[in-house]
């Protein structure tokens, strides 16, 4: 159930993002890293490079401190696992800023902090 919850507020995060940035709506894209799969299908899909882990979302627009923004959305109770635990570290290694959002305001937040740095 709280898959469908986190699906509900991304898909607003998304559509209101591609509202207000136009010029830069391609560049907020989600990774195919969840939903359930076929043992073949899942293998494909690890060789082609699916990650466990991986944020939902990723906006590809560096700004003065970071190369880029991860955005792994959560239920207001929800958890990282050890694998996006592990994955946080890597890209903000990476310089890569990394995010938990969990409603439409987080992110309208996050988004709006993220460009002022940015635009």
């Amino acid at each position: 159930m709280s898959r469908h919850i986190e699906s509900s507020i991304q898909r607003q995060c998304v559509a209101w993002f591609r509202l207000q940035y136009p010029r830069y709506a391609l560049l907020l894209v989600a990774n195919a890293n969840g939903g359930k799969r076929s043992p073949i299908e899942a293998a494909i899909m690890k060789g082609e490079g699916v990650t466990a882990g991986v944020a939902d979302l990723t906006l590809y627009l560096p700004n003065s401190e970071h190369h880029g923004l991860c955005i792994e959305m959560k239920t207001a109770k929800g958890r990282q696992s050890d694998h996006q635990k592990i994955w946080q570290k890597l890209v903000q290694g990476a310089g890569y800023r990394y995010e938990v959002c969990r409603s439409l305001e987080d992110f309208q937040s996050l988004i709006r902090d993220y460009l002022k740095k940015f635009l």
